[in-house]
């Protein structure tokens, strides 16, 4: 079974929900998992509470990097930080996989630190999933968006390559046998977007190994058109946050309007089943983390405000990515691109 190594010290809810996470796991799974960060803290905290030792061990660290701290200066001064240890364990194999709920700034440069990109991989790509509507039979009600904050700006060939890793993934996650991937753009026709989304567009229509159905504009992101998107980090980022937002937004003006009169609640009361699903679909603790994806090993990045259902939905994913061979699969791929 494959090896999961968990910044315990990540995250707004560090370490408490981490360890929670991890000990659950263990009750439920023959995962075997490291906990990273002040050990005597950890261990207390597994005392506390009903777990599998021998599917837990605990790697002790001096320091931690905060969620607002400058990524790139952390990394540089606290070389025995929990997230630079743990990804130093999956380089010297002593992990299969990495979870954290840190700094995503100091997460990305951790694993660029100690592990090598996939041969011919020029840039890392965050990707994340996100709700949508469902078109077909079997689709997944969570589409995938890459990149959403690795990068900013991006080459034709490296949003080709988002498309390969993208889709390789959703393979892997959703068991969608032949993903549907499109090129986040202002205009569905191909010649629209300036010459690097051309030029991407082109690239990826020229791929037969994935399933490339064109650009796709804002509006068709939260439908069932595409299951993974493409884009530069910028702009995915943007549009996972104003998702994400409009959820909140619309929940909210939601529970408001219930006060305002009993139409509104007895309206309220037929449309809570649809409001719940919504509501359910937005919630980042059913899907764990966001998968960092070029590397040559597994990283997922879970929400800062992870609690401990998200964690262990991310040790699973991680755990699931590796053992259905993700990484090979991305490589063959972008050797075939090549």
């Amino acid at each position: 079974m494959p090896r999961v190594v968990v910044d315990a010290m990540g995250g707004d809810f560090a370490p408490e929900e981490m360890v929670r996470a991890v000990s659950q796991v263990s009750l439920e799974s023959d995962i075997q998992m490291v906990l990273v960060g002040h050990a005597e803290q950890i261990q207390a905290l597994l005392d506390a509470g009903e777990y599998n030792p021998e599917l837990i061990s605990v790697r002790h660290c001096g320091s931690v990097i905060g969620m607002s701290e400058d990524p790139r200066e952390a990394i540089r001064a606290k070389k025995d930080a929990s997230i630079s240890v743990a990804a130093r364990m999956v380089a010297l194999g002593e992990a299969d996989a990495m979870v954290s709920a840190g700094n995503t700034g100091a997460c990305v440069l951790a694993a660029a630190k100690h592990w090598k990109l996939l041969a011919g991989i020029r840039k890392a790509a965050l990707a994340s999933v996100f709700p949508r509507q469902t078109e077909y039979e079997g689709q997944d009600q969570l589409g995938l968006l890459l990149d959403v904050g690795a990068t900013i700006r991006c080459e034709a060939v490296e949003l080709a390559q988002f498309g390969v890793m993208g889709s390789a993934y959703a393979r892997c996650i959703s068991k969608v046998a032949s993903p549907r991937v499109g090129l986040l753009n202002m205009g569905a026709e191909a010649n629209k977007g300036g010459d690097v989304l051309v030029e991407a567009n082109r690239l990826l229509a020229g791929l037969p190994a994935i399933g490339f159905i064109g650009n796709v504009e804002g509006h068709d992101v939260a439908t069932g058109h595409a299951d993974v998107v493409v884009a530069e980090g910028l702009l995915g980022n943007v549009v996972l946050k104003l998702l994400e937002g409009v959820a909140e937004v619309a929940s909210s003006l939601a529970n408001n309007a219930a006060h305002e009169s009993w139409r509104w609640r007895f309206g309220m009361a037929m449309l809570s089943p649809g409001i719940e699903r919504m509501r359910t679909l937005a919630d980042f603790q059913t899907y764990g983390g966001a998968p960092i994806l070029g590397f040559e090993h597994v990283c997922i990045k879970a929400h800062g405000r992870s609690r401990s259902g998200a964690i262990g939905n991310a040790i699973k994913v991680s755990a699931k990515a590796v053992r259905d061979g993700i990484i090979p699969d991305i490589a063959q791929k972008i050797a075939e691109l090549r």
